[in-house]
């Protein structure tokens, strides 16, 4: 089996990210153009891996440098999904707990820094369950058998027994995953996003059936006076170009001038995207697919890098152990001998070099394959030295890590509690929803 994601495209199946922003506003789109109309309260980022032990390059190029770049921009939450990893692996889950914290050396090494994201285990925030399970009473089964994946990974993995309801399930776990934190943007690739439409249906269902509270228009124009009488006066009038004219422009605009209210409570704003919509007041917002690139980090072989394909370079390789994977990697098989003339293109050492060898380095690469005045053993070369240099500063951290597990614990412990701060509050809101707060 894959290294492979359960929302993502870079590892399918076993390897779950994903980054969510919410949002009041509907469809595929860009980052930049969602994030204008974004919520400011709920830009939140949160991602998740399958407990998968050692990481990897591919894992380090596809998702771990994202979100090192993500934890500066917005409030991020990086979490463990090892309840997902039991949909596939339920029989042997010893693995689990120290797959868990080998992966969180590695994400620490990597330089996700807890002061800037909170990292927590997806077990530890046992709300994700709760809401999974108010979600399952009120999910069609059909929306689940739909699912692309559920046919597809039952053909993958048709060596183990997946007739369980945890991975005919499993989608709308990654839904109640999202929705807990009232996500609304959610990357992935094309054959993914079946998983975010799965979850924007689950919301708008949930909305639909308990968004209606008693009073709801009155209590509605009442958080809208709060705003003003010239900002009512322009909602009002933006609300009425959408609804009655699918004025798209103006939903935008007045989902924007929500945004920029102080004056009114994140409970009254929910009220009013919902009245604006024409829908009722919005518990659970829908997220939205971001589509984006797959990972370019390849293997060994050519292939995707997998463990399943035994074709890997792991973060903490050591200098030994890196070096003679790339030494042996195989090259165009048109060069039998030095001098004969290769072919980069079809020579998987040359994805390495699009990757970590600058324009001189690469014109040299092409320039000496092509003429045989360059041998394999040198072209690879840069590469180690280049891989080497990468994982350095990270196998340095990883080694502090591995010395100190008590603050690896500390970490975590710290960001489950954080998580469930968020998630509480959205427990409370759809306990309230269900009637069944018993206040």
């Amino acid at each position: 089996m894959a290294d492979g994601a359960v929302f993502c495209q870079f590892h399918r199946f076993n390897f779950w990210s994903l980054v969510y922003v919410a949002a009041g506003v509907t469809g595929q789109t860009n980052k930049e153009s969602i994030l204008n109309t974004v919520a400011t309260q709920h830009q939140r980022v949160l991602s998740g891996m399958r407990p998968t032990g050692r990481l990897h390059l591919g894992h380090y190029h596809g998702v771990l440098k994202n979100w090192i770049q993500l934890q500066h921009e917005y409030e991020c939450f990086f979490f463990v999904a090892d309840w997902h990893a039991l949909t596939t692996h339920y029989e042997d889950p010893s693995i689990i707990e120290q797959s868990t914290w080998e992966m969180v050396v590695d994400w620490l090494a990597a330089g996700i820094s807890p002061g800037s994201a909170k990292l927590f285990i997806q077990s530890k925030v046992p709300e994700h369950a709760e809401l999974h399970t108010l979600l399952s009473m009120i999910t069609p089964l059909s929306w689940l058998e739909r699912v692309p994946t559920y046919k597809d990974q039952q053909e993958v993995l048709k060596e183990k027994d997946l007739a369980t309801y945890g991975f005919l399930g499993y989608p709308l776990l990654q839904s109640a995953d999202i929705l807990v934190y009232k996500a609304g943007l959610v990357p992935v690739g094309e054959d993914q996003v079946a998983h975010v439409e799965l979850t924007r249906e689950v919301a708008r269902r949930f909305n639909h059936l308990y968004g209606r509270e008693p009073d709801f228009e009155e209590k509605a124009k009442q958080a809208a006076s709060k705003m003003g009488k010239k900002n009512a006066r322009m909602f009002f009038k933006y609300r009425k170009d959408y609804q009655e004219k699918g004025d798209t422009e103006a939903l935008g605009v007045a989902q924007a001038l929500l945004d920029s209210q102080q004056n009114i409570s994140i409970g009254d704003k929910e009220r009013l995207f919902g009245y604006l919509e024409g829908s009722g007041k919005i518990i659970l917002p829908e997220p939205q697919a971001l589509l984006t690139p797959a990972s370019r980090m390849p293997g060994l072989d050519g292939q995707k890098m997998s463990k399943s394909y035994n074709n890997t370079i792991a973060l903490r390789d050591d200098t030994d152990t890196v070096a003679k994977k790339l030494r042996t990697m195989p090259t165009d098989p048109a060069r039998v001998r030095r001098d004969d003339p290769g072919d980069p293109a079809k020579c998987p050492v040359w994805s390495f070099h699009e990757i970590y060898s600058d324009d001189g380095t690469r014109e040299w690469v092409q320039n000496g394959c092509k003429n045989a005045s360059i041998g394999c053993v040198e072209c690879k070369q840069p590469i180690i030295d280049a891989v080497l240099s990468e994982l350095k500063p990270m196998q340095e951290r990883a080694k502090e890590y591995e010395e100190d597990e008590a603050t690896v614990k500390a970490i975590i412990d710290e960001g489950n509690e954080a998580a469930r701060e968020v998630a509480r509050d959205t427990l409370e809101d759809v306990r309230k929803a269900m009637g069944i707060a018993y206040l």
